[in-house]
């Protein structure tokens, strides 16, 4: 005989959700450490590379959408190879691997710059896409927002460190932006040995003669998860590639720009870590996510007017870094179990990355057709309201119904 759920709604009293385990937040936390750190300071490198290599603009381009594009490539493939090996197995695998592409891509070759960048991208996509399962299968349903808003405060702030230092550590040791581009390995070794420990007996679902969770493509819960992701990373990375230049066009110095932007991450960081505060107790978060979606195109429309910058990048990173916290929570929560977490997730984040390599080609494309910023940015709010339709679906508190099952009324 079962215990009853004390967490099961008309149950009763309702007893406190256990915390997750302190090996396991730790474990979780340096995988999140290594989610960004190999990648944003790529964008600060950027003229050191161009010039020490002679690549084109168009080719640095390339560079910083090249990660995207292999997310979104290898994301799907992740939750049948981690069926097949173990998820522990596979992250420190991923690891390894990130390791090895982060020394390939900082060799003195152009080809090994982009294969370097597709290998340990790869890697990373596998991290994205398994913290969720881990997550489905070791934390308490109560505590899943909480403990992704902590993996996705680590993974801004070692993003945000990355940014502000590769270009001291390139100019201060010898190898110059080789170097700059190779200091993010110690994350990866860092977190190498703790998930090789916890390999001990990781026994692959494949093993046991269970079927792999197929991708829930036929589930409209599932799509609107995956959109609401890919709306999100299609603000985020447009943003980042250009807040700068819109706030340039406008007359700020490109140092207070830069500034500005750093400003929008902290708020959007503080955002994340509100979250899980603001809907504790509450499975159902449709409206804190249209809230969200909502407080972003508000942001996007205030960039239009220069005398309220401040409000609107404290709009845009409020709204933001609610959403990013949110989008990785549901990848979890809206599974029914962990195998078809990183289903979802893999669905979510092939979709969520392919959308967002395209937001920056495609604002700057508008911008050089129409000579300014207005019709990118009323195009950015209103793929913010349709943001808020799909977190007002995906924030239903139900589930993705397994393959096997029918599904139950409400979930699709």
């Amino acid at each position: 005989m079962t215990a009853p759920d004390a967490t099961a709604p008309g149950r009763g009293t309702r007893l406190p959700a256990p915390a997750a385990p302190v090996g396991l937040l730790v474990a979780v936390l340096l995988v999140a450490a290594n989610l960004r750190a190999t990648l944003t300071g790529v964008g600060t490198l950027l003229p050191d590379i161009e010039r020490g290599s002679g690549l084109s603009s168009t080719w640095g381009g390339l560079l910083n959408t090249l990660p995207l594009l292999t997310f979104a490539a290898t994301s799907p493939l992740v939750a049948r190879a981690s069926h097949r090996y173990g998820t522990a197995k596979l992250l420190a695998g991923s690891l390894a691997v990130l390791a090895c592409g982060t020394v390939i891509r900082s060799l003195p070759s152009d080809i090994a710059l982009f294969a370097g960048t597709a290998v340990l991208s790869a890697a990373i996509a596998c991290g994205n896409v398994l913290l969720p399962a881990v997550i489905r299968r070791h934390v308490p349903g109560p505590r899943i927002h909480t403990v992704s808003a902590l993996y996705v405060t680590v993974m801004g702030l070692v993003a945000a460190v990355s940014s502000g230092i590769s270009v001291p550590v390139a100019h201060a040791l010898p190898g110059g932006w080789h170097t700059g581009l190779a200091w993010g390995i110690v994350f990866a070794v860092a977190a190498l040995p703790v998930w090789l420990l916890r390999t001990r007996g990781d026994t692959p679902a494949a093993s046991t003669g269970a079927a792999p969770a197929p991708t829930p493509w036929r589930s409209a819960l599932a799509w609107k998860v995956s959109f609401f992701m890919g709306l999100q990373s299609f603000g985020f990375y447009t943003i980042i590639a250009w807040l700068p230049s819109i706030l340039a066009r406008q007359g700020m110095s490109s140092t207070a720009a830069g500034w500005m932007l750093f400003y929008y991450q902290v708020v959007a960081l503080t955002a994340g870590l509100v979250v899980p505060l603001a809907t504790r107790g509450r499975p159902d978060q449709r409206f804190t996510a249209a809230g969200a979606s909502l407080l972003v195109a508000a942001g996007f429309l205030l960039l239009l007017v220069p005398a309220v910058t401040v409000v609107a990048c404290t709009l845009l990173g409020l709204g933001g870094g609610a959403c990013l916290v949110l989008a990785l929570g549901f990848q979890s929560q809206r599974a029914g179990g962990p195998g078809q977490a990183a289903a979802l997730a893999g669905m979510a984040q092939s979709i969520g990355y392919l959308v967002a390599a395209t937001g920056p080609l495609l604002l700057g494309a508008l911008h050089d057709g129409t000579g300014g910023w207005t019709v990118p940015l009323v195009l950015l709010a209103a793929v913010s309201l349709a943001m808020a339709a799909a977190g007002h679906g995906a924030g239903r508190d139900r589930r993705v119904p397994a393959p096997e099952a029918a599904p139950e009324s409400g979930t699709r």
